[in-house]
C-alpha cells in the first residue's frame, strides 16, 4: 500500500469551506484565533456530526438490541448502520468482523486477553517496534509477566524508520504475534505495514496494526495491508470520544474468548454454563457506547465525501508548508523522517525550551498544540529527549495555522534566546 498521495489534493474541494464546517476552530483564545494543532490527541467535529448526536440525544436516545418498541428499532439501525459503514470504510470482509469498542487501547487490549492468553504460553514471542504507543506495550508486559512470554523489539533508524532487516532476524517459529504501529504518534513515520505482515505470516504468526493515527489521514485497507488484527478510535476520526473499532478476520474472532462478560454477548446463561454469541456480539458484553458509535458513522460519511485520498494530499501540501517555514529555523530540530514518510506530524526540540514550556508559551499565542512524551517513552528515549513539542496537523487546517506556529515559535526563541 503507497504511503505518499499520489495526486495533489481536488482542485474542486473548497477546503476554507471544509474548515468552515468545525466550529471549535472559529473561537479565540487568549484573544488570538485558535490554530489548533493536536490532532494527532483528538480532532475537532464538524457541525454535522455534532448535529447527529444532537438528534440522538433529543429524539432517538434508547437501548439498542433487546427492545420491541420504535425509539430502540431507530437506534439499534442507526448503530448497525454505523458497523456497515465502518466495514467499507476500512475494506473488511464482513460487517460481522467489526467489534465495537472504546477505542485503540481496548481493541489491543481484546487482543491480549481473548486471543494471547488461549493461545501463548512460555517461550512464545510477540515482536514490537520502538515505535510503539504505551497501548501496544503495556498488554504484552502483563502477558510477559503472567504467561513468560518473550518480547523482541524492532528497532528504529536514525531517520526515525524501522530497521527492517533487523526485523527479519527477530522473526522465527517461536514468533506468534508481530505488533505494529501504522503511522507513529510519536514522530509520524508510515510504516509499511504490507512488508512486515508479508514477513511475519511467512514464519506463522499474526499481526495486530495500531491504526489509530492512520485511518483519519489515508485511505486503509485491512486485506491489503495484510492485517490479522486492526484497530482504531473515533475520537482521532471527527468523532466523538468513547467508541471505536476492533477488526479481526473472521476465523480468529471464532478462536478467541471474549474480553468481558455480560448481557449481549449470550446465546444462553445458566448457572452450569455460557453459550457465547457469534461475533461481533460476542466482544460486546453490555450496553455499549451507542451515541459514538453512531456519531462514528457520520464521521466516517463525512470523511468519505471528502475522499481519504485528497485529505492526505491536503495534508501533505500542509505538511510541506509547515516544512518549508521551520526547516530554516536554527534552533528547531524536528524528529521522524523526510516528509515522503512521515504523516502531518512535526515533533520538534526547541533549543534552550522544554516542551512544556513551548506549550504554553504557544497556547498563550492561540496555538495548541501537544507537549510531552506522547504515551511513547520508549520513541523519546532512542532520540534522547525527554518529550517533544508536536504540532500535528489535519485536513481542516490551514496555512495560516502554520504561520501561528512559526511566529510563536520566534516567541519562544526570543524568551529562551
Amino acid at each position: 500500500m503507497s504511503t505518499a498521495p499520489l495526486h495533489n489534493a481536488d482542485a474542486t474541494i473548497d477546503w476554507a469551506d471544509v474548515r468552515a464546517q468545525f466550529p471549535a476552530l472559529h473561537q479565540e483564545i487568549h484573544g488570538h484565533p485558535l490554530a489548533y494543532l493536536d490532532n494527532a490527541a483528538s480532532s475537532q467535529m464538524p457541525q454535522r456530526v455534532i448535529d447527529r448526536i444532537v438528534r440522538y440525544q433529543s429524539h432517538e436516545h434508547s437501548n439498542i438490541h433487546r427492545g420491541v418498541h420504535h425509539l430502540s428499532q431507530i437506534a439499534t439501525d442507526a448503530f448497525e448502520d454505523a458497523r456497515r459503514r465502518v466495514q467499507r470504510f476500512i475494506n473488511a470482509d464482513s460487517e460481522h468482523e467489526c467489534v465495537f469498542v472504546r477505542g485503540t487501547t481496548e481493541a489491543i487490549n481484546t487482543v491480549m486477553n481473548g486471543w494471547g492468553r488461549k493461545f501463548m504460553g512460555e517461550g512464545d514471542v510477540v515482536v514490537l517496534s520502538h515505535l510503539e504507543h504505551h497501548s501496544n506495550i503495556v498488554p504484552w508486559q502483563m502477558l510477559r509477566d503472567q504467561k513468560g512470554i518473550e518480547l523482541r523489539i524492532i528497532p528504529v533508524l536514525d531517520d526515525g524508520t524501522l530497521d527492517f532487516d533487523a526485523y527479519l532476524e527477530l522473526l522465527d517459529e517461536r514468533v506468534k504475534l508481530v505488533g505494529l504501529i501504522h503511522v507513529s504518534n510519536a514522530i509520524g513515520t508510515i510504516n509499511d505495514v504490507r512488508k512486515f505482515a508479508d514477513a511475519a505470516h511467512a514464519v506463522g504468526a499474526k499481526i495486530l496494526i495500531d491504526g489509530a493515527q492512520s485511518t483519519p489521514h489515508m485511505p486503509v485497507d485491512v486485506q491489503a495491508l495484510g492485517a490479522d488484527f486492526f484497530g482504531f478510535s473515533a475520537h482521532k476520526l471527527c468523532g466523538a470520544s468513547g467508541a471505536g473499532v476492533f477488526w479481526a478476520k473472521a476465523e480468529l474472532l471464532d478462536a478467541m474468548d471474549p474480553f468481558m462478560g455480560g448481557g449481549s454477548m449470550i446465546r444462553s446463561v445458566s448457572f452450569e454454563e455460557t453459550t457465547y454469541a457469534a461475533a461481533p456480539e460476542k466482544f460486546e458484553a453490555g450496553t455499549p457506547a451507542i451515541m459514538p458509535v453512531i456519531a462514528l458513522g457520520e464521521a466516517i460519511a463525512f470523511l468519505e465525501e471528502i475522499g481519504l485520498d485528497n485529505i492526505a494530499a491536503r495534508e501533505a501540501e500542509l505538511l510541506a508548508y509547515a516544512e518549508s517555514k521551520l526547516r530554516p529555523l536554527e534552533f528547531v530540530r524536528i524528529l521522524g523522517p523526510d516528509a515522503s514518510r512521515r504523516a502531518a506530524v512535526l515533533s520538534m526540540v526547541i533549543d534552550g525550551a522544554h516542551p512544556h514550556d513551548v506549550g504554553t508559551i504557544l497556547d498563550n499565542a492561540g496555538v495548541a498544540i501537544r507537549a510531552g512524551h506522547h504515551c511513547a517513552q520508549p520513541t523519546m528515549k532512542r532520540f534522547g529527549v525527554p518529550a517533544t513539542a508536536r504540532a500535528s496537523m489535519a485536513f481542516y487546517n490551514d496555512e495560516s495555522d502554520v504561520d501561528a506556529l512559526v511566529a510563536a515559535l520566534h516567541d519562544v526563541k526570543e524568551i529562551f534566546g
